[in-house]
């Protein structure tokens, strides 16, 4: 008699309660194992404090981890409601690279027919970006910013290896910015793309397992 094989969890890591709101409200039809939507706290330190907390349950411990909520985006022609997905993520931590990014970009196009879909480097922030850091952050290459996403995955690495990834919505940009009269209509536009992208999610969990040629 054989053992069956132990299903490896994905850990869905959020800060702010309306993107878990979103989360959790979306259809979690399909999932391929086990699936923790965290709300993490806004900031990267408290993304590293969860985080860590979190894959210190051995339940828990080899977890795929997908960071995700809202962003700002950096560069000229993004829109709120646009999707980011991260090739890298950057902070003063240093650089995380990505998994499965090919794949992730392909089911969020077409999970989301219509919706545009950016990759890039995703900039660590301990604040709002606004004003001239959007075009600051912008020369150094990357195309979005926030504030947790970075510290997720190094936190998440640091514990052990495994498959990570960062998708962001854009709720404000150059043209768009929060401070701005259209910032409830884009709000409410990335809550309703945040709340559609688990099928793309659970997609990546499951090429995620898959073994190594």
């Amino acid at each position: 008699m054989t053992d069956q094989p132990v299903a490896v969890p994905l850990l869905i890591a959020c800060a702010l309660g309306i993107e878990h709101l979103a989360l959790r409200s979306g259809d979690r039809g399909g999932a391929g194992g086990p699936v923790t939507v965290l709300r993490t706290g806004m900031g990267p330190k408290a993304a590293e404090r969860s985080v860590t907390r979190v894959l210190g349950d051995p339940a828990l411990r080899a977890a795929a981890v997908l960071a995700t909520g809202f962003c700002a985006g950096l560069a000229p022609g993004m829109h709120p409601g646009d999707l980011v997905v991260a090739e890298e993520t950057r902070d003063p931590r240093g650089v995380t690279a990505c998994a499965g990014t090919d794949l992730l970009a392909g089911e969020l196009t077409r999970t989301l027919p219509g919706r545009t879909v950016h990759r890039g480097p995703l900039a660590g922030s301990d604040h709002v970006v606004r004003g001239p850091e959007r075009g600051a952050l912008l020369a150094t290459g990357a195309i979005a910013a926030d504030m947790e996403s970075a510290a997720t995955l190094h936190s998440a690495m640091r514990v052990g290896a495994r498959a990570v990834a960062a998708v962001r919505v854009v709720v404000d940009a150059p043209e768009h910015e929060l401070v701005r009269i259209g910032t409830v209509r884009g709000g409410i536009s990335a809550f309703r793309v945040l709340r559609s992208v688990l099928p793309a999610f659970f997609e990546w969990h499951r090429s995620s397992l898959l073994p190594r040629r």
